[in-house]
Formats: structure tokens, C-alpha cells, sequence
């Protein structure tokens, strides 16, 4: 998968899958809120506490956001790969259920699934990629890297990669989906995060791994345009699934496999402002005696602001410590010499 030339051709095609899928995003965004408002699907401030908006506000977003990416990867993949499979068995797979997703997320926007019926799906969706694999990459962590007195040693999981796998897939998904409370917030760090696999792909030459990560980048960002403060509209639970889903799997079959010394400490550090807030908020509810899946306001955007912070001053300072861990994943990749 390899691509010839330096680094800036690495990022040709990455670049201009980006900009389709921003361009695309951008404009099919007012289409689709345009449709969330026919429907019903608006977000109601008045159902709870816990949001920080103070008027309706129409959800469906993760659908522009998920045509986005389709389309910018339908048509740069079979220019970047025109003697090879330019979808691959996992590459469909990942994009059929991030649709279903969207499809389902969309749903529980209008619906309000409840918390074990969101999990049952998110797991569900984490072990039915893995089945969907050929020659060309596969949605599995099969192998651990443990550093032992020098080069790292590989320890098979068999079995266990399945349920392993599933969960590390549930993690990011379900976590990008509890930090999207404050307008911008998700789709930024989304940005952030896949901008950082993109560059991680090209460094350890996988330029079909840089490019899908290039759409989810350029997506979110088009959608930020619309969803910064103040929001015209929300991603809502499809958006959140869509790009946590996406990023979990080309984690796993891109910045995984770079380097096993390295290789749990790269997505912990790539997600870690929606893992470190999803640690934090369970821990607090546990202290207190609360249910884990119980809604609140323990959420790091929710403490910044309950320091008297703007909501855009909470997600620049939230934006601004997810570059700084995506920095240092981009270091010690580069220190492991990938």
C-alpha cells in the first residue's frame, strides 16, 4: 500500500479527499437540517438540565456528515489505487455499517433508545466488521506489542481479539458520543483526531488509510462550519457513531500496526480528551452511588463552563489539549522510527 514519492505526494490525495469531503459536507448540511426540522428531529433544551443551548435545535447532522465521506472516497480511491482493489473487503464493511449506524443514530435522535440498546448496537457493529476481510487489511487487534528488554514481542490474542476488538470499537465511538455537549465540540476534536491519522498513515505509508482519514477530517470539518457556536445544527447520536466508529476501525488497521512498542499508546493519546472525560465522568458516578449509563453534568465541557467559561473558550481549550496529545502521538511515532 505503499505510495512512491516524498511526503507532500503522500498528501496529494489525502488533501483532495479532504477538500471534496468538506465542499460536500458544507453544502449538504442546510439540506439535511432543512429535512431534521420536517421530520422532527430537533434537539429540545427544555428535556433536561443538561444541555447548554437555549433554543430548538434541529439534530440529524452525522447524515451530511457520513455523505461527506462516502463521496469524497468514492471518487478519489479509484484514482489513488487504479491497478489495485481500490475498496478492499474491510473498507466496505467499515463504510455499509458506519451507514447503518447513521441510519440508527438518526432514529434514536427521534426515539431516545435507551443506554443498553445503544451498547448492544455499538458492540454489535464492532464484531460484525471484523467477519469482512481479504487480502487487504482487516479490523482486528490480533497482536499486542509488549517492549521486552529491547524490541517489542507480540502476543497473539486468538479468540480474544474478537471481544477485544468489539470493545476497544464501543470505547471510541460511545465516547465521541458523550463528549458532543457543547456546539462544535465533537466535530473539532473529530477533526483533530482524524487530521492526526492521516499524517501518522502517511508517515508509515498506508495511503489508503491516510485518505479515509483525510474524509472523516475534511467532513467534520464542513460540518463545523455549521455546528461551531452558534450551532444551526447538531450531529446528534448518527454523527457522534459515524466518526467515532470510522476513526476506531482505521485506528485499529492504520496507527495500530505502526509500531508495537507504541502501539496501545498511540489511540490513547489520539482519542485521549474524550477517553480522559468519559474516565472521569464514570469514576464520579461510581463515587457518588449513581448508575454509569445516568446523564449528568460531571463532563469536562460541563466543568468549564461551570467556571464561568463560554462555550467557545470551553472548546478551544478542549480543542487545544486534544492537538497537544495528538502532537505527542505524532512524536513518538516518529521517535519509534516507524
Amino acid at each position: 500500500m505503499a505510495e512512491s514519492g516524498g511526503a507532500l505526494q503522500g498528501f496529494r490525495f489525502p488533501l483532495l479527499t479532504a477538500v471534496i469531503a468538506l465542499v460536500v459536507t458544507y453544502f449538504l448540511t442546510p439540506l439535511v437540517r432543512s429535512v431534521a426540522i420536517q421530520k422532527g428531529a430537533v434537539d429540545d433544551p427544555t428535556i433536561d438540565n443538561r444541555r447548554v443551548h437555549t433554543k430548538p435545535i434541529p439534530r440529524w447532522g452525522g447524515l451530511a456528515i457520513y455523505g461527506g465521506i462516502v463521496v469524497a472516497i468514492g471518487i478519489i480511491l479509484p484514482f489513488a489505487h487504479p491497478q489495485s482493489t481500490a475498496f478492499p473487503i474491510y473498507l466496505t464493511a467499515m463504510l455499509v455499517i458506519a451507514g447503518c449506524l447513521a441510519v440508527v443514530g438518526a432514529l434514536d435522535d427521534v426515539h431516545q433508545y435507551k443506554a443498553k440498546i445503544q451498547a448492544a448496537v455499538l458492540l454489535a457493529a464492532g464484531v460484525a466488521v471484523q467477519f469482512f476481510y481479504g487480502n487487504i487489511g482487516r479490523v482486528q487487534i490480533n497482536t499486542l506489542g509488549i517492549p521486552i528488554h529491547g524490541p517489542a514481542s507480540y502476543i497473539a490474542l486468538g479468540l480474544a481479539a474478537i471481544p477485544l476488538t468489539a470493545f476497544y470499537i464501543f470505547v471510541v465511538t460511545k465516547t465521541m458520543d458523550t463528549i458532543d455537549g457543547v456546539d462544535g465540540l465533537a466535530a473539532g476534536i473529530a477533526a483533530i483526531s482524524a487530521g492526526t491519522l492521516i499524517v501518522i498513515a502517511v508517515y508509515s505509508q498506508q495511503p489508503r488509510v491516510a485518505i479515509v482519514a483525510a474524509a472523516i477530517a475534511g467532513s467534520a470539518m464542513g460540518f463545523l462550519r455549521h455546528n461551531y457556536n452558534p450551532a444551526k445544527i447538531f450531529m446528534g447520536t448518527g454523527g457522534a457513531y459515524v466518526l467515532g466508529f470510522l476513526m476506531a476501525c482505521l485506528s485499529i488497521v492504520g496507527a495500530l500496526k505502526t509500531a508495537a512498542a507504541v502501539s496501545l499508546v498511540i489511540p490513547v493519546l489520539v482519542f485521549g480528551v474524550p477517553i480522559a472525560d468519559a474516565f472521569i465522568v464514570i469514576t464520579r458516578r461510581i463515587l457518588s452511588g449513581q448508575p454509569i449509563t445516568q446523564a449528568d453534568k460531571r463532563h469536562l465541557h460541563h466543568t468549564l463552563l461551570g467556571r464561568g467559561l463560554t462555550q467557545r473558550q470551553t472548546v478551544l481549550i478542549l480543542y487545544a489539549a486534544t492537538a497537544a496529545l495528538c502532537a505527542v502521538a505524532l512524536l513518538v511515532v516518529r521517535n519509534t522510527h516507524v
